[in-house]
C-alpha cells in the first residue's frame, strides 16, 4: 500500500494487506503480531535455528581444522563479522530498493552455497585459507535473510505496538541463535559429531527459507519500498547520509553495536573459559547457552511490550544498558571469583540473557527516530546489528593477549555503560510521538506531512 493512499484512506488496491491500524483488531494484532507475517516469524525462527547451532563451538572447531590457536580461529569469526556488518546495512538499503523478499531469497542463497564450500573444501581439508574465505562470505547470509524480514515488519506494523512487534522478531531470532541452535548442538553433536551437526544446521537453513518465502504472502515485502523517483545510488546514499543529516540515528547506530558486540566476543571466549578454566563438558556449555538465551527470548517478549507502555529510551536505557554493564561482569567474574557451581553459573548467564532483551526497542526507536527516511534509519539499524557481529570478535582479537580474558570482559562492561548514556539522546520527533497516539504506522507519519502541504 502506497503511503499517499494510505494518507487519504484510500482501500488498497486488491492483494494488499493494509496496515493493521486502519482494519478491525484481530487476536494476533493485540499480541504484537502482524497476521499476514506469521509464517514469516516461524520460518525465522527455524533458520536461525541452523545458523544459531554452530554458536557454541564453531571457534573451537575451526581452531581443530586448520586454524591451530584460539587467536587464528577469531581471526576467521572477524572476517565473518566484516561481512555481516555490510550484509547488515545492506539488508535495509536493498529492500527499499528490491522489497524484503527479494533480498531474503539473496540471503538465503549465499548461506547455502558458501556453507557448502565451507565444509567440504574447507574445514574437511583443514584448509584454513579457503575456511577464512567461504565462512567470511557466508557471513553475507543470515542478515540479508533475517534483517530483511525485519524491515517488513516495521513497514507494516502501527507505531504504537512496534515495540511488541519487532519483540516478536527477537523472539524468533535469538530463539534460534543461539538459543534453540546450542540446544539442538547439544544433542546433535554427540550422534553426529560437530562436522555432522554442521549439515544438520544446512537442512533447518533449507526448512526456515521455505517457510518465509512460500508461506508469507503479505504484498509489501514483494515490491520496493522507496518512493519510485528513487534511484538505486541515491537510495544507498540516503542509507549512509542519514547519519550525519539525523544524528540521532547515528547515535542510535552506536547503541545498536554495543548492544550485542559483547554477545559476540563472549563467544569466542567463553567456550575455552567455561570448558578449560572451570572444568564443565562441552554439553554443560551448550546447555548453558541455551537456558541464557531462552531466558532472552521471554524477556524479548516481555520488553518489547513494556516498552511500549513505559518507553523505548527508559526500556533500553536501565533495562538494557545498565543491566547488561552489570550482568556481563557477573557472568563471569562471579564463576571464576566465588564458585565453580555450575547453577550458579546457569543463574548469572540467565541475568545477562535477560537484560540483554532490554535492548528491543532500539528496533522501534531507530526507524521511529526517522519517519520520513525510515529505510535509511533501518539500514543503519541493521548496520549496528551486523557490526556486532565484527566489533565483539574484534576486541577479542586485539586485546585477548595483552589483556587476557579478564580485560576483555572489562572492556565489554565499559562499552555497555557508553550505551546507557548515549540513550539519553535519543529522542523521538513529534511526528512519530503523535502517530503513537493516533495509532498510525511510520509510513502514514512520513506521509502526513505532504498531505499536509499539497492542500496548503
Amino acid at each position: 500500500m502506497s503511503s499517499t493512499a494510505a494518507s487519504a484512506g484510500r482501500t488498497p488496491p486488491a492483494g494488499r494487506t493494509p496496515p493493521a491500524g486502519r482494519r478491525a483488531e484481530t487476536v494476533w494484532d493485540r499480541v504484537g503480531i502482524p497476521r499476514p507475517l506469521l509464517f514469516g516469524f516461524v520460518g525465522v525462527l527455524i533458520f536461525m535455528i541452523g545458523d544459531g547451532v554452530e554458536s557454541g563451538f564453531i571457534a573451537p572447531f575451526i581452531e581443530g581444522n586448520g586454524a591451530g590457536s584460539e587467536v587464528r580461529a577469531s581471526y576467521v569469526i572477524t572476517a565473518y563479522g566484516v561481512t555481516v556488518m555490510l550484509a547488515s546495512w545492506l539488508s535495509g538499503a536493498l529492500s527499499e530498493l528490491w522489497g524484503p523478499r527479494r533480498v531474503m531469497q539473496m540471503g538465503l542463497a549465499i548461506w547455502i552455497v558458501f556453507d557448502i564450500l565451507f565444509l567440504t573444501l574447507g574445514a574437511a581439508q583443514d584448509n584454513y585459507t579457503l575456511m577464512l574465505v567461504f565462512y567470511g562470505l557466508r557471513g553475507f547470509g543470515y542478515p540479508l535473510f533475517a534483517f530483511s524480514f525485519l524491515v517488513w515488519v516495521t513497514a507494516t506494523a502501527p507505531v504504537a505496538r512496534l515495540g511488541a512487534a519487532v519483540g516478536w522478531f527477537y523472539f524468533a531470532f535469538t530463539g534460534g541463535l543461539p538459543t534453540l541452535g546450542s540446544l539442538t548442538a547439544s544433542v546433535t553433536n554427540p550422534l553426529f559429531g560437530k562436522f555432522g551437526t554442521l549439515w544438520v544446521a544446512l537442512a533447518l537453513i533449507a526448512i526456515g527459507g521455505a517457510f518465509c518465502l512460500l508461506g508469507v504472502r503479505e504484498r509489501t515485502g514483494y515490491s520496493r519500498l522507496a518512493p519510485p523517483g528513487v534511484k538505486p545510488v541515491q537510495s544507498l546514499a540516503r542509507s549512509l547520509s542519514i547519519a550525519w543529516t539525523n544524528p540521532k540515528v547515528a547515535v542510535g547506530c552506536v547503541v545498536r553495536v554495543i548492544n550485542t558486540a559483547p554477545q559476540f566476543g563472549l563467544w569466542v571466549i567463553l567456550p575455552a573459559f567455561f570448558t578449560d578454566e572451570m572444568g564443565f563438558s562441552d554439553g554443560d556449555w551448550l546447555r548453558l547457552l541455551s537456558i541464557m538465551f531462552a531466558t532472552n527470548i521471554f524477556f524479548n517478549l516481555l520488553f518489547g511490550v513494556v516498552s511500549d507502555r513505559i518507553g523505548w529510551r527508559t526500556t533500553i536505557g536501565w533495562f538494557g544498558a545498565v543491566g547488561c554493564a552489570l550482568s556481563v561482569l557477573a557472568l563471569y567474574f562471579v564463576p571464576k571469583l566465588l564458585t565453580d557451581d555450575y547453577w550458579v553459573a546457569v543463574g548469572v548467564g540467565m541475568v545477562y540473557g535477560a537484560t540483554l532483551a532490554g535492548f528491543v526497542p532500539i528496533s522501534a526507536l531507530m526507524p521511529s527516530l526517522a519517519p520520513e527516511n525510515k529505510g535509511g534509519a533501518m539500514a543503519l539499524l541493521n548496520l549496528g546489528a551486523g557490526g556486532a557481529a565484527f566489533v565483539g570478535p574484534a576486541i577479542v582479537s586485539l586485546f585477548l593477549g595483552p589483556l587476557g580474558r579478564d580485560g576483555v570482559v572489562l572492556i565489554f562492561a565499559g562499552l555497555y555503560v557508553v550505551a546507557a548514556v548515549l540513550t539519553l539522546f535519543l529522542k523521538l520527533p513529534r511526528a512519530s510521538e503523535e502517530a503513537i497516539v493516533q495509532g498510525k504506522s511510520l509510513q502514514e507519519a512520513a506521509a502526513e506531512p505532504v498531505a499536509a502541504r499539497a492542500t496548503t
